[in-house]
C-alpha cells in the first residue's frame, strides 16, 4: 500500500514550500482510513499555499519499514518536511490542531 499522493497539486510549490508527509495506516482499519480522509481534507485546506505529498504505508505490509521510523503504533502521521519533524498519532480529527502540531498554521493554543 506505499502509494504516494499529491494533495494541492495546482498550489504554488514556491509559496509555502512542499510539505512531505508520511501516513502509517494498517490495511483497510477504519481508524486508518478516517486518519487518511481527514489528512487528505487537511491539505486540500491548506492548499492555497503549500504542496502537500502524502506517502501511505502499510505497517502490516511493511513492519520493518515502520519500526525503523519508530512507528509502534498506527495511524501515525509523519511531517518528514519542512523540518522540525513531528508525529501524530491517531485519526487526525481535530483540523486545528494538526495544522498547529505540523506547523502548518492554525491556532496557537497554549
Amino acid at each position: 500500500m506505499n502509494q504516494p499522493t499529491e494533495e494541492g497539486a495546482s498550489a504554488v510549490a514556491g509559496a509555502g514550500g512542499t510539505v512531505v508527509l508520511r501516513l502509517y495506516v494498517a490495511n483497510e482499519a477504519p481508524h486508518s482510513k478516517r486518519a487518511l480522509a481527514n489528512l487528505q481534507s487537511i491539505c486540500k485546506q491548506c492548499s492555497k499555499n503549500r504542496h502537500c505529498r502524502i506517502e501511505v504505508v502499510d505497517a502490516l505490509e511493511e513492519p520493518q519499514r515502520a519500526l525503523e521510523d519508530g512507528v509502534l503504533v498506527v495511524p501515525t502521521l509523519i511531517k518528514l518536511s519542512p523540518e522540525p519533524i513531528r508525529r501524530l498519532v491517531g485519526e487526525l480529527k481535530d483540523t486545528e490542531r494538526v495544522l498547529c502540531a505540523l506547523e502548518l498554521g492554525g491556532e496557537q493554543r497554549g
